[in-house]
């Protein structure tokens, strides 16, 4: 016969966090504590419930446990975790205004111009391929492909193609 479930002084904090999830993994955690506690489900049962494995059900368990009386640190948020960001996601948005205004109202953005002015408004140097992300993580992308240049005379380009005949004819 298995255990009882332990953690009845954790059952109303996995209420609260029941009722406050936001994501799908704080679901889980509250599910992984209330499933055995108030309906006496086993930790195999509990698993099959919450879509988790029985290892990784009661590794939640233990950690909620943990977390819920001090002992350990509650985990970051995923969108906390920018491991070496330069700035985060507000103060890019502030830089990335205050610079590329001209663009917003349909101007050409050459980036290489305007690397050295986001680096002067961060303090900090960029790599180009950082200044590229940058642009992606906050909407910003190319719209129209270059694929000629400005001064280019459309008539000698046209001349040029060729107009062969294809070798096969559809049936």
């Amino acid at each position: 016969m298995a255990r009882t479930a332990g953690g009845k002084e954790h059952l109303e904090t996995a209420r609260c966090l029941l009722k406050s999830a936001t994501t799908a993994d704080e679901l889980r955690l509250a599910q992984s504590v209330l499933l055995p506690l108030e309906l006496g489900l086993s930790l195999e049962q509990t698993a099959i419930a919450i879509g988790r494995s029985s290892g990784a059900t009661c590794t939640m368990r233990t950690r909620f446990a943990k977390v819920a009386s001090g002992a350990m640190a509650a985990a970051r948020r995923k969108t906390e975790l920018r491991n070496r960001a330069k700035a985060d996601v507000a103060t890019e948005r502030e830089i990335l205004d205050e610079v590329l205004t001209h663009a917003a109202t349909g101007g050409v953005v050459v980036i290489p111009h305007f690397k050295e002015a986001i680096e002067a408004k961060l303090g900090k140097s960029l790599s180009l391929s950082s200044v590229y992300r940058m642009l992606a993580r906050h909407g910003w992308r190319k719209l129209a492909p270059d694929t000629s240049h400005p001064q280019g005379d459309e008539q000698a380009r046209s001349d040029r193609k060729k107009n062969s005949r294809p070798r096969w004819v559809r049936s």
